[in-house]
């Protein structure tokens, strides 16, 4: 209380109880204070947005690896669609601009849902089989090889739950995403065949086939690629050499996001043709 007052800065509640209850790590509430008094919108949102506070008290860098994310994905996956569609690239534009607009939806997703995230404050009490469920899930890691830290230790059996505990949720995500996307789409294919008709012209997809295509996509693919990107990049950012040139991790980071939205994006295309979806 004493050095937030000394910078006139007022705790968060949860953070303020947890403070008051099992403790406050130290370099938490360090990292909150310079946090919360960045320029807009960041200091705005380190107020405001609990869930980006507790990702960026854990990992700094959380920011940049959402936008290096969401930059070579957008870029990424032009490219590769172009390549994989050739020809049929402007005739089949909607496909693609709806494939765009998910995807990046799906990258903060992907990237938030994976990140470590600072823990405040007792797990739920509410009892019952959903009690049970809640906090069986609170106490797993973010991602398969999270590091451990105070506060904070896991399983053999949690790990491993946690892979199959990320793939339902970024199958429910890369679902809902994707009715929403290809929804869109759907309405604007189906609009300009209305004003103009083309023998060039492709079949609508059909929209709940293509929002299952994005669950299992996201589900099993890239549940199985961020758990491995997630694990490297802790590898790279604790040893000796990033520790002493920082911008080491980020180039890693940099680097791996590349190559593996290159494969994502030829792979989506390849698993949508396939499927007959696209």
């Amino acid at each position: 209380m004493k050095e937030a007052e000394a910078r006139g800065v007022r705790l968060p509640a949860d953070m303020l109880e947890a403070a008051k209850t099992s403790g406050l790590r130290k370099m938490f509430l360090l990292r909150y204070l310079e946090l919360q008094g960045s320029i807009w919108p960041l200091g705005f949102l380190m107020k405001n947005c609990s869930m980006l506070r507790d990702r960026m008290l854990a990992d700094p860098s959380f920011l940049f690896k959402v936008g290096t994310e969401v930059v070579i994905d957008s870029c990424c996956a032009t490219f590769a669609e172009y390549q994989k569609r050739g020809k049929e690239f402007w005739s089949e534009f909607e496909l693609y601009l709806a494939d765009l607009l998910v995807g990046i939806v799906v990258d903060i997703a992907m990237v938030g849902m994976m990140a470590p995230y600072a823990r405040f404050g007792q797990p739920s009490a509410t009892r019952g089989l959903f009690g049970r469920m809640n906090r069986a899930c609170a106490a797993l890691p973010s991602s398969v090889f999270e590091a451990e830290r105070p506060g904070c230790r896991f399983s053999l059996n949690q790990r491993v739950a946690t892979y199959f505990y990320k793939g339902v949720s970024y199958g429910a995500v890369g679902f809902g995403c994707g009715l929403i996307g290809q929804g869109i789409a759907n309405v604007i294919m189906t609009a300009k065949r209305s004003i103009t008709k083309s023998e060039d012209d492709i079949p609508v997809p059909p929209l709940v086939q293509s929002a299952a295509l994005w669950g299992v996509f996201l589900g099993v693919s890239s549940n199985t690629r961020y758990q491995i990107i997630t694990g490297l990049e802790h590898l790279v950012e604790a040893s000796p050499l990033a520790k002493r040139i920082p911008p080491v991790a980020m180039a890693f980071t940099v680097g791996i996001r590349f190559a593996n939205n290159i494969y994502a994006g030829m792979q989506f295309v390849d698993w949508a043709k396939q499927s007959g979806v696209q």
